[in-house]
């Protein structure tokens, strides 16, 4: 029989266990090998959604191989496919294979003829976009945006005037301690009537979707340093607040 490859999602924020789906254990119970961005912090995860789903009973991590995922295990994932084994992929937050270097192992899984089976779980940015009130119809994920402050200006420029012509969300990320910077150069760039969505701690306790226009957030700039944050812009009318 052919491989099985599971793409198990893993939590967004470790308050939000409520958003991983009880059939996710199933599934991590009938793995023999995970291959994960973060080793450490899957164990942890997966002992967490454990002790809250499963009082009195424990997930023996140690019965699992365990590979962290980056250029040196292709080869082990390819013998392992080869074996015909049931293999585990698992994200550092949200669901493998989006935004998350995971890809590159289902890529080979196709190519291999493996089981490919995608798990229902938390995307960070599929509901910031759900919530944004944004066009769902077109969007598209760019991913982090340019650190170089000129470099960055002109992206944010062209995605703006992209969204404008195509009436395209634009959906991005930055790293929790340089978002205030990012915030600062889409208020000093974008226009006035353009819309900001800002989506932080997702399924988290603290969670806050928030759309306004760009000059709404320059009068009313939150405090984000440090936090999980997904932004989601759009330049076509609608409603403005």
């Amino acid at each position: 029989m052919p491989a099985t490859i599971y793409l198990i999602p893993s939590l967004l924020s470790e308050d939000g266990t409520d958003a991983i789906p009880d059939y996710i254990l199933t599934a991590i119970k009938e793995c023999q090998i995970f291959f994960t961005e973060n080793e450490r912090t899957t164990r942890r995860y997966f002992k967490q959604i454990w002790k809250t789903r499963k009082p009195g009973e424990e997930i023996v991590i140690d019965n699992y191989q365990w590979f962290t995922i980056g250029p040196d295990t292709t080869a082990a994932f390819r013998q392992k496919i080869k074996e015909g084994l049931t293999i585990g992929i698992v994200s550092e937050a949200g669901c493998p294979g989006i935004a998350d270097p995971g890809q590159a192992l289902v890529a080979i899984a196709q190519d291999m003829g493996a089981t490919v089976k995608p798990l229902v779980g938390p995307s960070s940015i599929l509901l910031a976009l759900m919530a944004s009130g944004m066009n769902g119809q077109q969007f598209q994920f760019v991913g982090y945006l340019p650190v170089d402050t000129q470099a960055r200006a002109k992206t944010i420029r062209d995605l703006e005037a992209d969204s404008a012509r195509k009436n395209c969300t634009q959906v991005f990320i930055e790293t929790p301690y340089r978002n205030i910077q990012l915030l600062d150069a889409l208020l000093q760039h974008c226009k006035p009537q353009s819309r900001l969505c800002i989506a932080a701690n997702m399924t988290g306790k603290n969670e806050s979707v928030q759309t306004h226009t760009i000059e709404y957030w320059k009068k009313n700039k939150p405090e984000l340093h440090k936090q999980p944050v997904i932004f989601c812009l759009n330049a076509t009318a609608g409603p403005l607040t």
